[in-house]
């Protein structure tokens, strides 16, 4: 009887800029197979938000968190198993192709950045007495840089999952506390993989907390609530979709960016998520342009949230992973392991300053028992005082790193 967990975080903060930072290093060009890696995972966020967004209020989650610790788990997936995952995850390249090139672009990520921190960590924990296939480990380490650690699950569960918390807590600059929960590990437990992506930074040009007053937010037609909206008038990259507007705050370094969809109808969202598809959402970020003069207003917010995605994605198409049948047996050679659980934390803060945020994915697993200046014209008016979608996405790749909407920013 075995159990396998697999656990993923992703981390953004908010915090000053280092005047003393080096240069940032420019990033190497996106291979095409990044590229295809990168499709892949912004297909899949979409698809995941529609399915999380079924249910109302705010929402937010990472779909580059959930995506790469469903990859390390891909890795050992065979027959239809493997197949399922590789559909809803649109995991378009072969294996010896995908790894290399996630692998490659959570390396760019740990590359030095100028005005800002984005860095990732790995580490994957085993039960001692256990043999996995040489070639899974190696891959997943090679790949994902995940550092091996021997632990015991057999006698001291408890104590291990203390130790993978207290990592946790760590990577995410204890923001994602307690991630594995009491019963989540147990004697059954033979492997957990763990992957933090770290980011912290402000805003290039950050709002005066001044100018944050406390005014009327549109939470439908016919209700309001009163919420600090912050004010900022300068120039930012703007698309006009007739139905909405979207704008990029773009942050220190400009290597990172928030893109707001913004309604210009107070009840206008659903419309906006019913027509996102992957295709759309890359149709309106390449028809970004600058505007010199943006009358800016947006709310402060803070976001907690928690999802069990073990039926999402088995509604999204991989059913066999979460039942009896599944087969991991490219792990350990016993096709007996099937993922009993799927949770995802996520917190964000935006404010003033940046942003700050965190999210959190398990995958738990167990035997088959059980993201040049235009002329002067008229200022842009961008008033995002009712429902609004937003996501943050590294600029050179177009990765969305993290995702979701406000309905009501005082939850």
């Amino acid at each position: 009887m075995k159990t396998l967990l697999c656990a993923l975080l992703c981390v953004l903060g908010a915090s000053a800029i280092l005047a003393a930072q080096p240069p940032a290093t420019k990033m190497p060009a996106k291979t095409a197979d990044q590229s295809e890696a990168v499709k892949g995972s912004n297909a899949f966020a979409v698809d995941l938000y529609h399915q999380l967004g079924a249910k109302p209020g705010n929402l937010f989650f990472s779909p580059e968190s959930i995506s790469t610790a469903f990859a390390m788990t891909y890795a050992g997936a065979r027959g239809q198993t493997a197949a399922e995952m590789q559909k809803v995850f649109h995991f378009t390249l072969p294996p010896d192709r995908l790894h290399p090139a996630m692998g490659a672009l959570l390396a760019g990520m740990n590359a030095p950045h100028q005005g800002y921190a984005l860095s990732v960590a790995d580490a994957l924990w085993a039960e001692q007495d256990e043999h996995f296939f040489p070639a899974y480990l190696k891959l997943v380490e090679t790949n994902y840089r995940a550092g091996f650690h021997a632990v015991d699950f057999k006698s001291a569960p408890e104590s291990v999952r203390a130790t993978i918390n207290q990592w946790v807590e760590k990577q995410t600059n204890d923001k994602i506390q307690n991630l594995l929960g009491p019963g989540t590990v147990t004697p059954l437990t033979r492997l957990i993989l763990t992957n933090a992506i770290y980011f912290k930074g402000n805003w290039a040009a950050g709002f005066d907390k001044d100018q944050t007053k406390d005014e009327e937010f549109h939470l439908s037609a016919a209700q309001t609530v009163k919420t600090p909206l912050m004010h900022r008038t300068d120039g930012y990259r703007y698309y006009d979709g007739g139905t909405f507007q979207a704008l990029e705050l773009p942050y220190a370094g400009n290597e990172l960016s928030m893109v707001v969809l913004l309604p210009k109808e107070i009840g206008g969202l659903p419309a906006i998520e019913k027509s996102l598809t992957s295709t759309a959402a890359n149709a309106w970020l390449e028809k970004l342009k600058f505007e010199d003069k943006v009358i800016l207003t947006l709310p402060r917010f803070k976001t907690p949230q928690q999802f069990e995605l073990k039926d999402t994605l088995g509604k999204m198409g991989m059913a066999q992973a979460f039942s009896n049948t599944a087969d991991f047996s490219g792990m350990d050679g016993k096709p007996d392991l099937f993922i009993s659980a799927a949770i995802h934390k996520a917190y964000i803060d935006v404010n003033e300053e940046g942003t700050e945020a965190a999210a959190a994915t398990g995958v738990v697993m167990r035997q088959a028992l059980a993201r040049a200046p235009m002329p002067e014209s008229p200022p842009i008016v961008f008033t995002a005082d009712h429902p609004f979608l937003f996501l943050i996405r590294e600029n050179a790749s177009g990765a969305i790193l993290f995702m979701g909407r406000v309905t009501d920013p005082a939850k």
